[in-house]
């Protein structure tokens, strides 16, 4: 049974880091940014031979905290980012995760898939108790486009149950795998309760690349763009790698990195009343 069940993460992970996203918007080519590798007086400490160099000391990385209840008030301001990481969560990688961004004093976004929630639950619910934003990223990573339309919308429900069980909060984030959506679908996830969370600089840490090459093309691509939503995976040992680099590397350059948060919309009071007296003839 053991054998089973570790059989079955390891093809599931394998999967997982087939996960390709590739949609990209327009750069905007009026903004100049310099490259900077670290702040002034700043010393960088290692924590070990296999460790990605970090910045010691008090950190300026945070930013605000931006309230969000549709695709629409998601607008981010010149040199603020959010860090998004998709597929997990996985042991010995989503907690080092944690770990950096902690060491940062900075929260991201996490879209889980609800089987990997479902299969280490405690890890799930830590992302959310440090105050990560929770999303979710269907239940087995399928790609809905590749789906019926309620067989899809099957999988959205079932792995948006399976995210909430685990973490103990609600998910009003999601996340299409590959990207691969239609506005009948992105409709429908909305009418969930649910934010679509797009992707503006897709890091590619799920190629088989060195982590110098991963912090150097998503911040060539931040330069072009001057803000952002970016894609990560916390599945994957080189983005725990590469991490405390691309974080100093933000926070050298000015970059603030932005913590989202749910804003359920407020029924008008006379729609309530409206109904309760429907209700009650």
């Amino acid at each position: 049974m053991y054998r089973h069940f570790v059989l079955s993460c390891m093809a599931l992970t394998a999967a997982l880091s087939a996960c390709s996203t590739t949609r990209q918007s327009a750069p905007d080519t009026s903004i100049k940014t310099s490259s900077v590798i670290a702040p002034e007086e700043r010393k960088l400490a290692y924590a070990g031979d296999d460790a990605a160099p970090r910045l010691t000391g008090w950190h300026h990385l945070a930013g605000r905290t931006l309230e969000v209840s549709s695709l629409a008030d998601l607008k981010l301001q010149d040199k603020e980012v959010i860090l998004s990481f998709d597929d997990g969560p996985i042991p010995g990688r989503t907690d080092k995760v944690l770990a950096i961004l902690d060491q940062f004093g900075v929260k991201g976004a996490f879209m889980m898939v609800g089987e990997m929630a479902e299969m280490h639950p405690a890890l799930a619910r830590k992302v959310a108790q440090d105050g990560n934003t929770i999303g979710s990223h269907t239940y087995d990573h399928a790609n809905l486009a590749s789906l019926s339309f309620d067989a899809a919308m099957a999988e959205v429900t079932k792995g948006e149950l399976a995210v909430t069980k685990a973490t103990g909060t609600d998910v009003s984030f999601f996340r299409f795998p590959y990207l691969a959506e239609s506005h009948r679908l992105r409709a429908a996830v909305a009418m969930r309760d649910m934010v679509v969370m797009d992707v503006d600089i897709d890091s590619k840490d799920y190629f088989t690349t060195t982590p110098v090459s991963i912090t150097q093309r998503t911040m060539n691509l931040l330069h072009k763009r001057g803000r952002g939503i970016i894609l990560m995976h916390d599945i994957h040992k080189r983005t725990a790698t590469m991490l405390p680099t691309l974080l100093s590397k933000l926070e050298a350059e000015g970059y603030k990195v932005v913590t989202l948060k749910f804003k359920k919309t407020e029924v008008p009071n006379t729609v309530v009343a409206s109904a309760d007296f429907v209700t009650t003839r």
